[in-house]
């Protein structure tokens, strides 16, 4: 093989490790402060999102670990027919807002934000101001309700509206969870300074 074709592969082989790692998510999800130190271009991102839109830090950081685990590339699982053959995801959900792709591309429309990334931190938790501040307009639910706000940011604004997850206990579960992941990122969030 010749010198410059095998420099291609390397540079090549080195730039796929690269897309790979990037799209992993921090160690030790259970630390807000942990997650900051380990991606500290993240906190610049919640704070333009605080200031923009009021959401607190604390319920970006629990509604993000909710969706996507902190990962850039999140998507949802694929379905199968008959257990074996691939049909396609659950829904286009993607990125670590776990965006649909139709109200991505409404709030691009509305802020716009023509190039704005679902895989891009920044634009992602300025998504979930967006879309938040849109839930308070809409469902007047607080910012800091995180319950609610994430049963709204799961089940979209008109379903929470027909009350929807009224009866799925499992997801019921799931915004318990997540407030209480919301309070914990903001006690350790105070303690390093965060807050």
């Amino acid at each position: 093989m010749s010198r410059p074709l095998r420099m291609l592969c390397l540079a090549l082989l080195v730039g796929s490790c690269g897309v790979v790692s990037s799209g992993s998510a921090p160690r030790n999800l259970d630390d807000a402060c942990s997650i900051l130190q380990q991606r500290p271009h993240f906190f610049g991102a919640f704070t333009s999102t605080k200031k923009r839109w009021g959401v607190p830090i604390n319920v970006q950081m629990a509604i993000i670990h909710q969706e996507s685990r902190f990962r850039r590339n999140a998507k949802t699982p694929m379905r199968y027919f008959l257990g074996i053959i691939p049909v396609g995801r659950q829904s286009s959900a993607y990125g670590y807002a776990q965006a649909l792709d139709g109200t991505w591309n409404d709030y691009k429309q509305s802020t716009n934000s023509f190039v704005a990334r679902r895989s891009n931190i920044r634009d992602a938790s300025d998504f979930m101001g967006w879309y938040m501040t849109e839930t308070k307009r809409r469902n007047k639910i607080s910012l800091s309700n995180v319950k609610n706000q994430y049963l709204a940011y799961h089940e979209g604004q008109s379903g929470y509206a027909r009350g929807s997850y009224r009866n799925k206990a499992w997801l019921l579960k799931v915004a318990n969870k997540v407030e209480r992941r919301s309070s914990m990122y903001r006690r350790q969030l105070k303690e390093c300074g965060r807050l």
